[in-house]
């Protein structure tokens, strides 16, 4: 098991920056790559950004450019910088680590409780 505490939302005014952390503790294996996804009022969680343990990452194309995953494998922890940011990054932000299962094939996800994100115009 996993367990997944994030912290660094807020209320902020577009075009400012935001840091968010999510902090790992149980099994962590060196295989997981950790990310971050979010979900708006209305609307399906998406991935904004994910980051392997060697450090090779993802990014939805809205944040491209903006946002920045990074991450601590000592530490268990995956930061995401978020600047320039606009109205439209309102949502939940919700740590995710995804995990290949050994035996049978796909994935295992767990997630943290989420970080409220809210960007003013």
């Amino acid at each position: 098991q996993v367990q997944l505490v994030e912290s660094g939302g807020g209320l902020v005014q577009a075009g400012g920056s935001l840091r968010l952390s999510c902090a790992a503790s149980g099994s962590v294996f060196s295989n997981d790559v950790m990310g971050w996804y979010r979900q708006a009022p209305g609307k399906q969680r998406e991935l904004v950004a994910a980051i392997s343990s060697g450090g090779s990452t993802n990014y939805a194309d809205p944040v491209k450019g903006r946002f920045a995953i990074s991450r601590d494998n000592a530490k268990n922890t995956v930061y995401l910088q978020m600047n320039s940011l606009k109205p439209e990054d309102t949502a939940v932000y919700y740590c995710n680590v995804r995990r290949a299962r050994v035996v049978g094939g796909g994935e295992i996800h767990y997630w943290g409780r989420g970080t409220e994100v809210t960007v003013s115009a």
